[in-house]
């Protein structure tokens, strides 16, 4: 009975997300769990060893079989396999699925709507939209995401779009906001909103608590409500105005 050869170099993997990058003259693949790649490149996950099954590198993952080292060498100058897993995991290109790619753009637009809901408000009526009518905006004027490239960016990109097209009126902006706080529960209110206010302008003690600030349109409902609840309907947040975000500010923090 012949046996059965299995060469040496070969690894089988199962459920993996491989990234592929092609460098001189070969293909080169790592392996890698799935839903791990965009939040390492994200910088939400940090250590290699959540991202990477194996710190292989190899020229076909689906069949196990592992890169020769003078290729290595030749390609990335080093034989430092984790160091090359890195640079392909920065620069090559994710391979997914037809079903995994058309999730990974519907969230993808979900996320930049999310954005533009956040950092934007109809200035006309100075309240933010919901994430759904940015949803239904993007979808009139034609948005298609790019997989290879960052949600903020993109989300400016929508807005400059949406203001283009008049398709609804929209600036990015600031809400300024006049919170008004019960002495009694001031201080423990004031730590929770801490966290969501851009700029304090001016905080006054006297019989109550007075704040001034600035914030992203965004997290305008969420402040209503933590205030009402958290004072029980005795606190108040007052739309002062809105502060404009210069056009030719092309952060979005």
């Amino acid at each position: 009975m012949a046996a059965i050869f299995t060469p040496t170099n070969q690894i089988r993997l199962t459920n993996v997300a491989i990234v592929r990058m092609k460098k001189a003259g070969k293909r080169f693949e790592i392996a890698c769990y799935k839903n791990k790649v965009m939040s390492w490149r994200n910088k939400v996950e940090k250590d290699i060893d959540e991202v990477l099954q194996t710190h292989t590198v190899f020229t076909n993952v689906s069949k196990g079989q592992g890169a020769k080292r003078e290729d290595l060498m030749k390609a990335f100058n080093t034989e430092d396999q984790t160091e090359i897993c890195k640079q392909i995991l920065a620069k090559g290109e994710l391979q997914v699925s037809e079903k995994e790619r058309q999730q990974q753009l519907e969230s993808m637009f979900r996320d930049i709507a999310t954005i533009v809901a956040e950092k934007c408000v109809n200035p006309e009526t100075k309240r933010p939209y919901t994430v759904g009518m940015i949803e239904r905006a993007m979808k009139d004027v034609h948005i298609s995401v790019k997989p290879n490239r960052g949600t903020k960016q993109q989300a400016l990109d929508v807005i400059k779009k949406l203001k283009e097209t008049e398709t609804m009126p929209i600036d990015r902006a600031q809400m300024r906001l006049r919170i008004t706080l019960p002495i009694k529960e001031g201080k423990k209110v004031k730590s929770k909103l801490k966290t969501l206010i851009k700029t304090l302008e001016r905080e006054e003690f006297g019989e109550e608590l007075e704040m001034v600030c600035l914030v992203d349109p965004g997290c305008y409902r969420e402040m209503d409500e933590l205030v009402r609840s958290s004072t029980k309907g005795q606190g108040t947040v007052e739309v002062l105005d809105l502060k404009d975000v210069e056009e030719g500010d092309e952060r979005l923090e």
